[in-house]
């Protein structure tokens, strides 16, 4: 297993979800599949492992990395938004553990073609999902000046949000909103050398936040997380991993809301530790929640 990249928190992720032999565990964003194979190791042959992922490629590596998987797997093109719906039509007695891992995949921004990345020059696409919905350059060529100011703003953090929304309108006039690289220039031509930071790129911001746009990441994101909770059959537990602030808030606020039937597994989102993070950079940001259904009300239906 040692060609894929290395699971995030595992170690709490599997403390917190607790995992054990003959339960049904849905994996919501299975990519690589890191963190479902040691589920599947923990609920062995009397176990089922769902798998969810919106990105098709990525479903496909994590059904080859499961392949020999102890448990029943079962791999679902969709996005986790969907596991409601899935659980009550297939599952409705409720699964045991979810898992949702909000992090982007590294092997999208290691190829080129999907536009996520402003190392080489590629169409601006940066679906998830490349079966539906629009590309970026589709978004950024019919979006309004506020509405690209504040995705930058609020997505990216983005100090300079109203001059980069500024460049973009008056490049996509000339039709030269198409590529990663003409994004780039906007960004470039907006902040003056002087006040570009030096540790990251000046259009790392403005990527993300137009990415989070594109895929909707943030969108219904508080309603979702609570709405999946709730399909918890009793004593099951839900661990989400964010890695932005938005995603965070989301995850708490959608916790906070679901009454006395749940208990809070941790009061503060638990982070890496310092060595982790030495040895995966990747998980420098993330935070993790869980909550344990204590007594479901209702059946799904």
């Amino acid at each position: 297993m040692s060609e894929f990249h290395v699971p995030v928190m595992l170690s709490q992720v599997l403390d917190l979800l607790d995992p054990q032999p003959g339960e049904f565990v849905v994996d919501g964003t299975v990519g690589h599949g890191g963190h479902a194979w040691e589920l599947a190791l923990r609920i062995g042959k009397e176990g089922t492992l769902v798998a969810f992922d919106w990105d098709e490629a990525m479903l496909e590596t994590a059904r080859a990395r499961l392949a020999h998987a102890p448990c029943k797997t079962l791999f679902v093109h969709a996005d986790y938004r969907e596991i409601p719906s899935w659980v009550a039509k297939n599952h409705p007695a409720g699964p045991d553990c979810v898992l949702l891992d909000l992090g982007v995949n590294w092997e999208h921004f290691a190829d080129p073609t999907r536009g996520f990345t402003f190392q080489e020059d590629a169409p601006l696409d940066m679906r998830m999902d490349r079966s539906r919905g629009e590309p970026a350059a589709a978004w950024l060529n019919r979006a309004s000046f506020d509405e690209i100011r504040r995705v930058l703003s609020e997505y990216g953090g983005e100090r300079h949000a109203a001059a980069i929304a500024k460049k973009i309108m008056e490049r996509r006039r000339r039709g030269a909103m198409k590529t990663t690289q003409d994004l780039v220039q906007a960004v470039l031509d907006a902040i003056p050398p002087r006040l570009r930071e030096r540790r990251i790129h000046p259009a790392t911001r403005t990527f993300q936040a137009v990415r989070i746009a594109v895929n909707r990441e943030l969108e219904g994101l508080e309603d979702a997380i609570r709405a999946i909770a709730l399909t918890l059959r009793e004593g099951g537990r839900m661990a989400v991993l964010s890695y932005h602030s938005g995603e965070d808030r989301a995850t708490k606020l959608a916790f906070r809301s679901l009454g006395d039937e749940f208990e809070t597994l941790t009061k503060k989102p638990l982070r890496p530790s310092g060595a982790e993070v030495a040895t995966n950079p990747s998980a420098r940001s993330a935070r993790l929640r869980a909550v344990r259904c204590s007594r479901r009300l209702t059946e799904i239906s």
